[in-house]
């Protein structure tokens, strides 16, 4: 028989509200380093300003809350316009009519105060699919989740000294475990989530799916073992790299990860306002697609499948079960690396509770784990609020991502979870492991 386990979490309103306060105050603690220019200014194509971000936050908050679930008009048809992300591209955010700082800040606290003001009007109980079970609420607390990290790739890209973190959790060091791979027999499973929890309409329906045998890492590719691709020479060994990594390559000029260089026969990375040796034993991070691809191929390996990832992640075969986290159902704090404060990836085995029925470390946490697949709908897909946050994308532009960062919240990530990027993206928190196919 096979189950989906789900972990109901059962709030009300008032306790929905209070978790949204909380999540302002992390975004708020996050920003409060930098300096208003910092704020307003773009300091890479490839991200927003902060300022923007912040507004589409507040936008995203009334949009949903005010403007769909009570029909309310907008607070400034403006808003709607320049914190619209799917028409304005983020190489265009600095030149939009942005409110000033204050002027946004402002928006932020008024619309959540016009939500206070109507909470009793969002019931857990309500027929409409939006409202009921609290699935607005947690659409709108992951959605500024999602944009904390967002914020965070932004101040990695700025230059060295712009942001230095508030803090620094320190990570228990990490326990040496050799590069080995773990067997999984595959056959048929459950592959992602029901709606007996919260779930994004690209992680639905929960579908069965036959796997074929196959290895994979039993922790994320270090630092360590890409720096004997580096030393091999394989960024410019042509027989590791497709066609289309090739051609990225050599534009780039990329000879090594996003954030790192070499003095004097050694390498370092620079994390936000520090400038660090390289750690041989966290996992190699600020790769893109094609960087992963290389290395597996010089491994004699390759990456796995998101099917693959999610099969290794969270299925136990004796019993037909699927867990939401490789450890269980619930997405305890301790268990892995993420929730931000730690600014940075632990050394793989760290967290030696992160792991997965089959034997796999750090599946949860740490770094996004690129896979070989294209962002596909599942069988049976509907698109649930709006076409826009799935469905629009789906296609063989972007590769599938999993497992979450050391940035992302351990409220929005599980074991479905599925972000998806451009393969030729470095500045994410991404790095990857290995698979094979079974002899």
């Amino acid at each position: 028989m096979m189950t989906i386990s789900a972990t109901a979490r059962q709030m009300t309103v008032e306790q929905y509200l209070q978790l949204m306060e909380e999540v302002r105050e992390r975004t708020f603690y996050l920003v409060e380093p930098l300096s208003e220019s910092a704020i307003v200014r773009q300091h890479n194509p490839l991200m927003s300003p902060i300022k923007w971000d912040i507004g589409h936050i507040a936008n995203f908050e009334e949009l949903w809350f005010l403007q769909q679930a009570l029909n309310h008009p907008p607070i400034n048809e403006k808003y709607n316009y320049i914190y619209n992300a799917l028409t304005k591209p983020r190489n265009e955010r600095e030149r939009l009519p942005l409110p000033s700082l204050d002027e946004t800040v402002e928006y932020l606290r008024f619309v959540r105060s016009r939500v206070s003001e109507h909470l009793h009007h969002f019931s857990m109980d309500a027929g409409d699919p939006l409202l009921r079970g609290g699935f607005l609420f947690e659409l709108v607390i992951r959605h500024e989740m999602q944009h904390q990290e967002t914020m965070l790739i932004a101040m990695q890209m700025m230059d060295q000294g712009t942001y230095t973190p508030p803090e620094r959790r320190p990570v228990p060091e990490g326990k040496s475990r050799e590069n080995e791979m773990t067997y999984f027999p595959g056959g048929e499973f459950v592959m992602g989530w029901d709606r007996s929890s919260f779930a994004y309409d690209n992680e639905q329906p929960a579908h069965r799916r036959v796997v074929e045998p196959f290895y994979i890492d039993t922790v994320p590719v270090t630092a360590g073992d890409y720096l004997q691709f580096i030393r091999a020479g394989g960024y410019g060994r042509r027989e590791f790299w497709s066609e289309e990594g090739w051609r990225w390559k050599e534009e780039a000029a990329a000879d090594a990860p996003m954030f790192w260089k070499e003095l004097d026969g050694a390498w370092y990375q620079r994390r936000f306002d520090e400038v660090l040796l390289v750690s041989e034993r966290e996992p190699v991070s600020h790769v893109n697609y094609h960087e992963a691809e290389a290395y597996c191929r010089f491994a004699g390996k390759r990456l796995p499948t998101e099917t693959e990832w999610e099969y290794a992640a969270s299925w136990i075969p004796e019993s037909g079960e699927k867990l939401q986290y490789p450890w269980g159902e619930s997405p305890d704090s301790e268990f892995a690396n993420w929730n931000q404060l730690e600014f940075g990836p632990a050394e793989v085995g760290a967290f030696p509770l992160n792991q997965s029925p089959g034997g796999c470390f750090d599946m949860i946490g740490g770094i996004w784990e690129w896979t070989s697949s294209d962002f596909q709908a599942y069988p049976g897909f509907e698109a649930f609020p709006y076409p826009e946050y799935s469905e629009i994308f789906f296609g063989d532009e972007y590769k599938v991502l999993r497992g979450g960062s050391w940035a992302t919240m351990d409220r929005v990530i599980s074991t479905t979870f599925r972000n998806w990027d451009f393969p030729i993206r470095q500045q994410i928190f991404a790095g990857f492991r290995c698979a094979r196919d079974a002899e």
